[in-house]
């Protein structure tokens, strides 16, 4: 039996004791995903509030590029009356501010093995702001489109031609007579010009007090806390300001949840972009000392106000909860950390058991059931903050 602690992150005295391992373990990731995910949360492993560099999960939608540091610069460009070029030097040489935040994937817990898409680490970078201040927006500037310097091939179909910066291609037609469109698209994202100017958006170029790694972003990201990761743009390379919404595959083709709704009998559509991060909740580990067991957890997305814990169909306990990291500027304080709660299960009947949690953030609002309608009506792989079950075998 693998001994677990003592996990000193967790509320209440957590000594070392047994782990009581899950029957419900994620399936490895398959053999088509493994060159985009690396590096999914072990549950039953956490035992710390920062999660190491090289334990935190990446996703990587295109190549990973290798940047030098010496030749790389930041364009902030578009609507701006004074147009940018800074070297990291340039960057480095301006104040710099941290947040602790847990970065979690859209996709995460929406498959068999993507159980783990979520780390709570320190950035450290630039304020966003500061640069876009520099840069002076025109008054017509509505938009912030984010680019990094990782690009790929993709092919969209029923179009007849692309235009602009950061697409080459060439147009075929297809075997209904539509035409398929194949593209070299450069990874962006963009939120709006308010959005990006929130104090806590972060020019990114180090990660638990290290320079990001090259997998994370090396030598500058996006750090956008509150939203989900695909927002959070690594190898940042350009700031390109609008004065139109930017459509690109990530904001408008991928990572868009689809959801059926039933309106006057007839079946419609909603299409929404991912963005920010929804209150959610899940079980880590059960230990064992003696013959007491301990159940051990995580919640983040809002600012945590309790978590409670249900086991089989018994009454919901309410848990113990690590203190609040919430990060502060002037009178400004949010909370974008995890939060680590614990659970005196004392000494349970032999058998196997399930474990759920639900969060509760500090506007009363509740973590979802699986089966609630704005969960069960989605269509796709993003943003499922249901409820989490777990199943554990005891004695």
């Amino acid at each position: 039996m693998k001994l677990a602690g003592p996990a000193e992150a967790f509320p209440g005295p957590t000594p070392a004791g047994v782990l009581v391992p899950w029957l419900d373990r994620p399936e490895p990731v398959p053999a088509a995903n493994a060159e985009i995910l690396a590096h999914p949360l072990d549950w039953e492993q956490l035992d710390s509030r920062l999660t190491p560099n090289d334990k935190f999960f990446t996703v990587k939608h295109y190549n990973l590029p290798t940047l030098s540091p010496v030749d790389w610069r930041l364009v902030v460009g578009g609507l701006v009356a004074h147009p940018l070029s800074l070297s990291l030097d340039d960057l480095n040489a301006q104040p710099h501010r941290s947040v602790e935040y847990a970065l979690e994937c859209s996709g995460n817990t929406s498959a068999p093995f993507a159980i783990g898409l979520i780390g709570n680490a320190r950035w450290t970078g630039v304020p966003l702001r500061r640069v876009l201040k520099q840069a002076h927006p025109l008054e017509d500037a509505i938009e912030v489109v984010f680019w990094g310097a990782d690009s790929g091939q993709v092919t969209i179909r029923d179009n007849s031609g692309v235009t602009g910066a950061g697409f080459t291609g060439t147009v075929q037609p297809d075997s209904t007579g539509g035409l398929d469109l194949t593209i070299t698209e450069q990874f962006a994202r963009s939120m709006s010009l308010a959005d990006a100017m929130d104090p806590d958006n972060l020019l990114c170029v180090e990660m638990n007090s290290v320079p990001l790694p090259p997998d994370h972003g090396y030598p500058m990201r996006l750090i956008a806390p509150g939203w989900y990761g695909v927002a959070n743009v690594k190898w940042l390379s350009r700031i390109e300001l609008k004065d139109t919404r930017y459509q690109g595959r990530f904001m408008a083709r991928d990572y868009v949840s689809i959801r059926e709704e039933i309106r006057g009998g007839q079946t419609t559509w909603t299409f929404s972009s991912v963005t920010h991060e929804r209150l959610k909740s899940a079980p880590a580990k059960v230990t064992r000392l003696g013959n007491r067991y301990t159940v051990m957890g995580a919640a983040w997305g809002e600012a945590i106000e309790k978590v409670e814990v249900q086991v089989d169909a018994g009454p919901w306990q309410e848990a113990r909860l690590d203190r609040q990291w919430s990060q502060r500027i002037g009178s400004h304080a949010r909370e974008f950390a995890w939060r680590f709660w614990t659970l005196d299960w004392g000494t349970p009947p032999s058998g196997e058991h399930a474990i759920r949690s639900r969060a509760y953030d500090a506007d009363g609002n509740v973590q979802p059931t699986p089966d609630d309608p704005f969960l069960t009506s989605r269509r796709t792989f993003w943003e499922n903050n249901g409820q989490i079950t777990r199943r554990v075998l005891v004695g």
